[in-house]
């Protein structure tokens, strides 16, 4: 198949999305597919780059040359007035479907996916609602708590509303994390009233909304979901503090245990909050949840990602092994399912 592999873009996630995109076109190459490797936000001055594409297609220097760009968004951004870059929509209708690998603002919160749709373009994870939801988190909550999926208590703000700490009814230690955001970019544990304002600041900088959140104290989990059915569950570690930005995409810096050490019933149990919490925004035909166990055993969905990583260090590719499919596999399972999603 002719497959357009899609990273960059101009999101805060520009960097994991391209490491993401060169993961996933390597391995669609290695499946015989000819794949590229495309830049949404810069684009590529050949429309008819897919009908060149051969076997010496280097996705490394592609990568390299699509990276090198990144300093350039900011300037971009302010005399560009399309989000999609040079022969973008052009390249991706010439595809049999593109691969999703955008995180962040535009790429995966629904926006990309509404225009595709509207182009006849097949593309790879949730549509354009789903999408649009899942990237909203204070959206998430309330259909979380419409559809009984078990989340932990939190309150949501407005830029300019009263966000003091004995408004929200919550006690310390909470999160405070900007409402459309991913990879926790702008998600900040807060442990005193002093980093409460400073969090706050921060993530405002990031969204003009804000979720605050109690913090659960216990164990962290994510579980991957393909095609309505729950992947093996992977427990998340971090050797130090949390599981922010930095631990979440350095080379190990968490130690991820797959399946997790949970007895029978507290997996399945588990697997059915995931499979819920994805179903419950209508995510197809893959997303991921994530979920932390109390010390009492309780669990609470924190959020679905619909365009969940797929770097060397993503949770997803971790959990698929553990059930004997390889990365590549994984990927062209995902392709095929996208094609035929309703």
């Amino acid at each position: 198949m002719n497959i357009v592999v899609l990273c960059g873009g101009n999101s805060t996630e520009r960097e994991v999305s391209i490491n993401s995109g060169y993961n996933v076109c390597q391995a669609l190459r290695e499946k015989k597919h000819n794949a590229i490797l495309l830049d949404v936000f810069f684009g590529s001055d050949d429309k008819d780059i897919l009908s060149k594409t051969s076997g010496d297609y280097d996705v490394t220097k592609v990568r390299d040359d699509i990276r090198a760009l990144s300093s350039n968004v900011k300037d971009e951004e302010k005399t560009r007035k399309s989000f999609f870059g040079t022969n973008v929509i052009n390249i991706c209708m010439k595809a049999d479907i593109v691969f999703m690998a955008l995180h962040g603002k535009n790429g995966e919160d629904g926006k990309c996916q509404a225009a595709f749709d509207l182009y006849g373009i097949k593309y790879t994870g949730s549509g354009a609602l789903a999408s649009a939801i899942g990237m909203d988190k204070a959206v998430t909550k309330q259909i979380f708590i419409a559809k009984d999926v078990p989340t932990a208590k939190s309150v949501w703000r407005k830029k300019g509303e009263d966000t003091s700490l004995e408004n929200t009814g919550l006690t310390l230690p909470v999160v405070v994390k900007a409402c459309n955001g991913g990879s926790s970019v702008g998600v900040v544990l807060v442990n005193t009233s002093e980093e409460y304002e400073d969090a706050v600041k921060e993530c405002f900088s990031f969204d003009n909304q804000i979720l605050i959140e109690s913090f659960i104290k216990g164990r962290e989990f994510s579980i991957g979901v393909i095609d309505h059915k729950a992947l093996p569950i992977v427990e998340i570690i971090p050797n130090e503090g949390w599981y922010d930005y930095e631990n979440k995409y350095k080379e190990g810096a968490t130690t991820h245990v797959c399946p997790a050490q949970l007895n029978e019933e507290l997996t399945q149990k588990m697997q059915k909050v995931a499979v819920d919490a994805c179903d419950a925004i209508g995510c197809e035909p893959y997303a991921r949840a994530d979920v932390m166990m109390d010390e009492a055993g309780n669990m609470y969905c924190l959020e679905v990602n619909t365009l969940p990583g797929m770097t060397t260090t993503s949770l997803i590719p971790d959990e698929a092994r553990a059930i004997g499919i390889d990365y590549p596999t994984l990927c062209d399972n995902i392709v095929n399912l996208s094609l035929n999603k309703k």
